[in-house]
């Protein structure tokens, strides 16, 4: 069998390990599987962030060690082997990511030396430093592998909807750049748990029934983020519980639905907003949907009744699957920097230049 890379991902939902295994030339998802996590592990990455040193630092071995026996299990469960196996990439588990703090910081976890020892081949992680050090946010990174796949088309914007909404622009004759938009499922998952009990909206069904505040929704758009310009990123606790309880209290709105309708018209409209804020005109053609989110059919519904001029669709159309297109770009990423190759889009985060991102684990 040809050599392919391994790329794990897991968002900032803390949901579970997506890992994809990626052929690089061409470049092609062969296979890839979502692995969730244990409800207990979930809450625990959630809010690691609050946890001692010593608690934190057991953390990041007992996620290694975890990702170690799920590529095990991945390779065995796809008849690959570890032979053909050239690099893998892992993410991490984002616990912090504190781009505009005194000193500029991110923190992601998953030790690697684990899935190294366990595969015999190198891995690359710790990605975002780099480009912290060289003046950039850490996010988002996606846009390289965005224009890298779409780069030489007709313009697109590539719209990601995990815990986070991020976008990237790209196509011919167009310089690349993208940035964290708003929030994307993380208040509507954290809703969906307090009020229906279940871990999401599946398909934005209750969300359907529902009619959204568009005012309260306007108010809230004119928050600095909002407005602030490119390059920008955020924290997933930006819109955590904090935010729900303040701007959306459960007492404001006559049913769960109407709740539940109005958070998923505030991603849909804050992605709108991003788009006619920052986006050139002759960039404004379609927007292909990736993440969680795409299978949101209100969010969906949204989107197009708030961006009508464009069409929209999903990654699945041009033969990506939706859920493994972030895992795929960690596989590129790892496989570019094995070689010394540049994995890096700086006009999306903000560095001075374009970088060879990540660090080798042999």
């Amino acid at each position: 069998m040809a050599k392919f890379a391994l790329g794990l991902m897991s968002g900032t939902s803390a949901d579970g390990l997506t890992v994809s295994a990626v052929q690089l030339r061409p470049l092609r998802i062969l296979h890839f599987k979502n692995y969730p996590y244990p409800s207990r592990l979930q809450q625990k990455l959630l809010t690691a962030y609050a946890l001692p040193a010593a608690e934190l630092s057991a953390l990041h071995f007992e996620l290694g060690k975890l990702y170690a026996k799920t590529v095990q299990k991945f390779l065995k469960e796809f008849h690959l082997s570890a032979a053909d196996l050239e690099v893998t990439g892992s993410h991490g588990q984002t616990i912090y990511h504190g781009p505009y703090d005194a000193v500029p910081n991110t923190l992601q976890i998953g030790e690697p030396s684990f899935i190294a020892v366990q595969t015999g081949r190198p891995v690359v992680s710790d990605f975002r430093p780099m480009d912290m050090a060289l003046g950039g946010q850490g996010a988002p990174l996606i846009p390289f592998f965005d224009a890298y796949v779409w780069g030489r088309g007709t313009p697109k914007i590539l719209l990601n909807v995990g815990g986070i909404s991020n976008f990237s622009v790209v196509g011919k004759n167009i310089k690349t750049f993208g940035f964290d938009v708003g929030p994307g499922n993380t208040l509507l998952d954290l809703a969906a748990q307090r009020l229906l009990k279940q871990p999401f909206d599946k398909n934005g069904r209750t969300a359907a029934r529902g009619t959204p505040d568009v005012k309260r929704v306007q108010i809230l758009l004119r928050q600095k983020y909002f407005l602030q310009k490119p390059p920008k990123s955020l924290d997933k606790n930006t819109f955590g519980e904090k935010y729900l309880d303040r701007y959306f209290p459960r007492a404001d709105f006559k049913s769960t639905a109407d709740l539940l309708a109005t958070l998923t018209w505030f991603t849909a409209a804050a992605v709108a907003q991003a788009v006619q804020q920052f986006v050139p005109a002759a960039c404004r053609r379609e927007l292909v949907v990736s993440g969680g989110g795409c299978y949101n059919h209100t969010l969906l519904a949204f989107l197009r009744r708030l961006l009508p001029a464009l069409k929209i669709t999903t990654t699945l159309s041009y033969g990506i699957d939706p859920q493994a297109k972030e895992s795929a770009a960690f596989a590129l990423f790892a496989w570019r920097a094995l070689h010394g190759q540049i994995n890096h889009c700086s006009r999306a985060t903000g560095a001075r230049k374009d970088a060879v991102l990540g660090k080798i684990t042999l």
